[in-house]
């Protein structure tokens, strides 16, 4: 198969960059990631695991590589639970930002035993008594939907307005 067959020349409207976000447990707790103070993109701030799908890498390999480089966790298996869409704010074909696009993954922790980050604080938190107002912003929605929510695959968009203010969707499809 060829570069040309994918119908991308040309079509920018569908540009996005890959990542990965993950959610490890251990019992009822998930382990989160505070951003570093000079982190540019929610520091101070609880997130999950992750970022960006290096070139060559599967959506997979990246998750895993992410949460060993942010935790010095080996987790030998972890679950695709949805994918998130991230448009960009658009203004035509032509100047339109790109997007993002999260795979999102869950995961069982071998231990709670975590190794210092560049990234920020690991911090395990009871998923009966999460810290809302230090979560990212999406997170009081999408940790119990992931957890507790009805079984099956998650699906989320947020589209930007001209302001660059973002509105979140979010559905399951069962499995």
């Amino acid at each position: 198969m060829r570069w040309e067959e994918q119908g991308t020349l040309g079509n920018q409207r569908h540009t996005v960059i890959p990542r990965t976000l993950s959610f490890l447990t251990f019992e009822r707790d998930v382990l989160l990631l505070r951003g570093a103070p000079t982190k540019r993109l929610w520091a101070g701030k609880l997130n999950g695991i992750g970022g960006h799908v290096e070139p060559g890498e599967t959506v997979y390999e990246s998750a895993r590589r992410e949460i060993l480089e942010e935790t010095g966790l080996w987790v030998p298996h972890l679950t695709l639970r949805g994918l998130l869409h991230i448009a960009g704010p658009q203004g035509g074909a032509a100047n339109a930002a790109p997007g993002v696009l999260i795979a999102l993954f869950t995961g069982q922790a071998p231990s709670r035993q975590v190794h210092p980050s560049r990234e920020g604080e690991l911090v395990w938190c009871p998923l009966d008594a999460l810290p809302t107002g230090e979560l990212v912003q999406d997170l009081p929605l999408l940790l119990p939907r992931l957890f507790d929510g009805p079984e099956g695959s998650l699906y989320g968009s947020y589209t930007t307005n001209a302001a660059g203010e973002m509105a979140f969707r979010l559905e399951t499809i069962p499995s």
